[in-house]
């Protein structure tokens, strides 16, 4: 579950980043505030896909995809990309847990009879 869930924090990080160069063109929105808050998530992702061997990670990046809809008051676009990942965050955490239950499972009969 950890590797799915970074990887999708660092492609967000990548689509923050190309997302501000698209409002810096579209966009009235002071340049300073929109890369202070484009890179800034940006970093904030790459930072969190570091820390998700802490569960509290995982929380900040359930975060951090409501912020990344939000971002589609300023990029419109950002709403529908924003949805996409937050259904890839749900989906990594749900088939992650999904897998770790299967493997305890299969694991939990094979030590009893050791």
């Amino acid at each position: 579950m950890r590797g799915i869930c970074a990887a999708i924090l660092v492609m967000e990080a990548l689509v923050l980043f190309f997302a501000t160069l698209v409002a810096v063109d579209l966009t009235e929105v002071d340049h300073t505030l929109l890369w202070s808050a484009g890179g800034g998530g940006a970093l904030v992702c790459v930072l969190l896909a570091g820390l998700l061997r802490r569960p509290w990670a995982y929380v900040a990046g359930s975060v951090v995809q409501v912020l990344l809809i939000a971002a589609g008051f300023v990029v419109p676009a950002m709403f529908f990309i924003g949805l996409l990942f937050a259904a890839l965050w749900i989906l990594a955490i749900h088939l992650g847990r999904k897998v770790a239950r299967l493997q305890a499972a299969a694991a939990g009969p094979a030590e009893e009879g050791g």
